[in-house]
């Protein structure tokens, strides 16, 4: 039996370096630092969203000392 580096998702080490050598391709040398960081900062964001509470309370309130006006 061979050895295969499985990584993530199925993809052995062979798929990941063809996938990089098509985002260099595409994107260029210059843009992988500016990709990475974008990444990196929608990871962050994404876990301080899951984490934190809802910022935003949307139960309705309980009114109940509410007028009722005449309709006379």
């Amino acid at each position: 039996m061979a050895y295969s580096a499985v990584i993530m998702f199925g993809l052995g080490v062979g798929e990941l370096l063809i996938i990089l050598v098509i985002v260099l391709i595409i994107f260029g040398a210059g843009k992988l630092p500016e990709i990475g960081e974008g990444l990196g900062k929608g990871i962050r964001n994404f876990r301080t969203a899951v984490k934190s509470p809802d910022g935003i309370d949307v139960t309705p309130e309980q009114k109940t000392g509410e007028r009722q006006e005449d309709k006379s």
